[in-house]
């Protein structure tokens, strides 16, 4: 009987253990936003599978941070559908105040991928055993960054204008050489000109990585390319780098070296991305599909070439240059045989106006359509009175989030026009 009590004992000791050297693994996770790149998430992995149902966002603390969600997976991925297995996962609130890693408001900077938490409460694994919470402080030992990580880096070296650029390919997962694929370049703006890391491109903005989202792949699978720049390639004076040409000549390199769809070309950018997408429209009308064209101008004297083109256009009111600018231009158009469509949004709008909004437009049947955000309404609430210019660059901030905008650029084809 001695014996059977002790063995009892024992057996509920070890039913309980404590689990108090299995330091999880912490890994922070980034998301790219329409203003850039933020610290959203952490990802713990456990060497003994974790009963999510006894977890809460009590059972840690992130220092600094507001949690969203907690939950667990079976495999490192943020999930709306979660299982149990080694992997807690905490998503964080991306409004904090200190989630930037590189953002529109912090433009010229990287900030540390660094996040710290701290174990409150215990965790309950299915096993039956507890891991205690503890004092000590957390830090991530690795980071991921979501959808950034789907591009690889290349360098193109043209020996046309004997120029090289850096640049950032998504390739489609399941990639096959067999198929057709579109392509969407994505140009950025000036601003991230001073930096050298390619990545840049992916970052500053989502203008590239929301078309390689696995959301948007699963509706439009293409090809993504965003060349990173180290130098202005044109300016509000009109002035053209060579640069451009070589933008141009690796697009035609990329579509002799995969199995991309030429008629279905697309170009988009912001700014100064915009400007050079006008210009090749104008130098070359028959090469894209259709543009998307985001705060951005040029002389409205020599766009007429690309009056039968497929484009959407997205400025600010209150952005003094590119309002007035593409003001002028579509005016140009139309009086070349563009028809254009018109529809004024405010920056503010939920998804589903947004979706209304561009229904509306294209009931219009134009091949030109210009939307434009309402002054006031596009610059955040906290940034209006630091932001120079931040009609201007918050344009983007909204533009590539416009889903049915998106959905209209990869219905475009060549012979549609």
């Amino acid at each position: 009987m001695k014996k059977l009590y002790i063995l009892i004992i024992l057996t509920l000791i070890y039913s309980i253990k404590i689990f108090a050297n299995d330091k999880p693994n912490v890994t922070a996770i980034t998301e790219v936003f329409g203003d850039g790149q933020k610290l959203t998430g952490i990802i713990l992995e456990y060497p003994i599978e974790i009963d999510g149902k006894k977890l809460t966002k009590d059972t840690f603390e992130v220092l600094n941070r507001n949690i969203l969600n907690i939950y667990t997976n079976d495999i490192s991925e943020k999930t709306k559908n979660s299982k149990n297995g080694k992997y807690i996962i905490i998503e964080l609130d991306p409004k904090d105040n200190n989630s930037g890693i590189f953002t529109t408001a912090q433009r010229g900077k990287f900030n540390e991928k660094k996040i710290s938490l701290i174990q409150k409460n215990k965790i309950y694994t299915t096993k039956n055993t507890i891991l205690n919470p503890s004092k000590e402080i957390l830090t991530n030992n690795s980071s991921r960054d979501l959808i950034v990580e789907d591009f690889k880096q290349f360098e193109f070296k043209d020996s046309k204008t004997g120029l090289t650029l850096g640049y950032n390919l998504y390739i489609p997962k399941n990639y096959d050489k067999n198929k057709k694929y579109p392509l969407v370049l994505f140009i950025h703006d000036a601003g991230p000109t001073d930096l050298k890391e390619t990545v840049v491109a992916l970052v500053q903005g989502n203008g590239a990585t929301v078309f390689a989202s696995p959301e948007e792949q699963a509706k439009h699978e293409a090809f993504v390319l965003a060349p990173k720049y180290n130098k202005k390639v044109v300016d509000d004076n009109g002035n053209i780098d060579p640069l451009l040409d070589t933008t141009l000549n690796l697009l035609a390199y990329l579509t002799k070296e995969y199995s991309i769809d030429i008629d279905r070309l697309y170009t988009t950018g912001q700014s100064m991305g915009g400007m050079m997408s006008i210009v090749m429209n104008f130098r070359q009308p028959d090469l894209f599909a259709a543009s998307y064209l985001v705060a951005c101008q040029w002389n409205p004297d020599v766009v007429a070439p690309m009056s039968k083109n497929n484009i959407w256009i997205t400025v600010s009111t209150g952005d003094e240059k590119a309002f007035p600018g593409m003001n002028a231009i579509t005016d140009t158009l139309k009086k070349n045989g563009a028809k254009v469509a018109y529809g004024s949004w405010k920056g503010t709008y939920t998804s589903e106006e947004f979706t209304k909004g561009v229904n509306n437009m294209l009931k219009e049947n134009a091949n030109v359509n210009y939307s434009t955000l309402e002054k006031g309404t596009v610059v955040p609430k906290d940034m209006i009175e630091t932001s120079k210019g931040g009609e201007h660059i918050y344009t983007w901030t909204i533009a590539y989030n416009i889903e049915g905008i998106r959905d209209w650029l990869f219905s475009q084809r060549k012979n549609k026009k």
